[in-house]
């Protein structure tokens, strides 16, 4: 098939083709109703798809169809399959480092391959590794868990983020989540039988929580049984970071509500580019003994590292919240692999800050790039420059009436520049930019995305 045509039919619709692809429930394709994107998805693998009808008396759990596919994976696969067809797209959609692991990373991977450590390990991880885990938290963020009873090791920090949404959350309870969000808090708080509240934040402070409007939230809704409530910081999609007095303004928030449990997603924290002593990153369970009771620290390798395959993370909690957690893996997917795990304590144990440095003046340097270039584009807001993280999500609300899906079709189709639209992290009329990729690679970007607003104006 040539370019051209694969682009007509995959953007022939803004509003029945990349909808349906960014915002519809999942359905798996034996019970998928016939529509323009499933056309779309024929024309695309040649032809060869499964018949709708194979089995129409199949039922599926009720929740299947609430639950959307992620918008970033979805888009990220279209640009793969683009690719494919040899259409070349410059694409910043996905959250992963351009860097490799570090070389003691891999040489701990390749000396497990060879020494035959390939074996199953504990479901919680194995001792080596969750003891170098707390250690870090110890003398890096000042929090202290006891390795045997209050740290567990998944397959991604995804995964644990789920079971601790899993072990706190069930059909009549709900759950806090802070918009603008990363898409699978709420799918996953639905797959969990509980309801989720959005917590709005504003464009002109960062899209930071409020206290106030925390504490309005969590009254407003007090018959409601809220449970848990999520907070990313550094955030994705905003890159925002809440300082430490910002959390202690939440926690004195929190200390009127005794049953909301946090769970504290800072799987970027080691991606803070302000002053360390009064802007950098702060742990959410260090804020106090109280604090530390009922919150669930989720973190892991993926981005700091760049051990993104690898499939490393982790949660710390108290036992009986790590326990919870425990018996959900256990019946999910047992141990995260063995291999990854060894890895995982070099990247801790092995891995200089020297080195750590290196890599964050970079991602800073592509940051500052990406600042200065978006607040030279006409009508494009970005209040709050971030601090943290590997995103932006600047305002283009001014283009489209603010749709900015239909701003990410058109910029696909006539810049081949692919960005997810805002509207999928609950915050419409922006769009989401990652700067973890090359230099050279974000000046096309920018050129592309400059371009095309031009050509609006």
């Amino acid at each position: 098939m040539r370019a051209s045509n694969f682009i007509s039919i995959l953007l022939s619709s803004a509003t029945t083709t990349v909808q349906s692809f960014i915002t519809q429930p999942l359905r798996p394709p034996l019970i998928r109703r016939k529509s323009n994107a499933a056309g779309i998805m024929k024309k695309m693998s040649g032809g060869n798809v499964i018949n709708d009808n194979t089995n129409e008396m199949m039922e599926l759990n009720p929740l299947v169809s609430s639950i959307k596919i992620s918008a970033t994976v979805e888009i990220f696969s279209l640009v793969k399959q683009m690719e494919a067809e040899g259409i070349e797209v410059t694409s910043l959609c996905v959250g992963e480092p351009d860097f490799p692991p570090p070389k003691s990373v891999l040489d701990a991977a390749i000396k497990a391959i060879e020494s035959n450590e390939t074996r199953y390990t504990a479901v919680s991880g194995t001792m080596a590794l969750r003891e170098a885990i707390a250690n870090d938290l110890q003398n890096r963020k000042g929090v202290t868990y006891d390795a045997q009873t209050e740290i567990l090791v998944s397959n991604g920090a995804k995964q644990c983020v789920y079971q601790g949404v899993l072990a706190t959350c069930g059909t009549g309870d709900t759950a806090i989540i802070v918009a603008p969000y990363w898409p699978s808090y709420p799918e996953m708080v639905a797959l969990s039988g509980a309801n989720a509240i959005i917590l709005r934040t504003q464009r002109d402070n960062g899209y930071l929580i409020s206290p106030h409007a925390l504490r309005s939230c969590l009254e407003e809704n007090k018959e409601k049984n809220v449970k848990l409530l999520i907070l990313c910081n550094p955030s994705n999609p905003t890159g925002g970071v809440h300082s430490k007095q910002r959390l202690e303004e939440i926690a004195d928030v929190l200390e009127d509500f005794p049953g909301v449990t946090v769970l504290s997603d800072e799987i970027y924290e080691r991606l803070v580019y302000g002053d360390k002593l009064d802007n950098g990153h702060f742990s959410f369970a260090a804020l106090s003994p109280s604090m530390r009771a009922r919150t669930i620290t989720i973190n892991g390798f993926s981005k700091a590292y760049a051990m993104t395959g690898m499939r490393l993370g982790y949660m710390a909690a108290p036992p009986k919240l790590l326990r919870a957690a425990t018996t959900i893996q256990s019946q999910l997917t047992s141990c995260a692999g063995s291999i990854s795990q060894s890895a995982g304590v070099a990247a801790l144990e092995a891995v200089s800050e020297s080195e750590m440095e290196a890599n964050l003046l970079i991602m800073k340097e592509k940051r500052d790039f990406v600042v200065q270039k978006l607040k030279a584009m006409h009508k494009v807001k970005l209040a709050v420059p971030p601090t943290g993280a590997f995103y932006v999500l600047p305002d283009v609300s001014t283009y489209y009436d603010g749709d900015d899906v239909k701003l990410c079709v058109e910029l696909l189709k006539k810049k081949r520049l692919a960005l997810v639209p805002g509207t999928s992290f609950g915050a419409p009329g922006t769009v989401r930019i990652s700067y973890a990729t090359s230099m050279q690679e974000l000046e096309v970007a920018m050129d592309k995305l400059r371009s095309f607003l031009d050509d609006l104006v």
